[in-house]
């Protein structure tokens, strides 16, 4: 038996996509976070909720990154 390599990752639609898109337009206060801060983590947890679909942090940086979506850091950290 030969490996038929490794399972690709499973790969909402653009109608999916779409609403991921509209749920984080909601913000993470929407979702029971307390910050306003989407890391892929609490990306992650949506998709898992909202879909039914499991990634990898990576595999969600990948997915986002792909349609159009960037990382945006803070330059620095806020006084509060």
């Amino acid at each position: 038996m030969r490996s038929q390599g490794p399972a690709s990752l499973p790969k909402p639609s653009d109608q999916q996509f779409a609403q991921l898109e509209a749920e984080l337009a909601k913000g993470p206060a929407a979702h029971g976070w307390e910050d306003q801060r989407w890391t892929l983590a609490r990306v992650r947890t949506v998709i898992g909720r909202r879909f039914h679909l499991t990634y990898t942090i990576q595999g969600v940086r990948k997915l986002l990154v792909r349609n159009g979506w960037s990382c945006q850091v803070p330059a620095r950290r806020a006084m509060e």
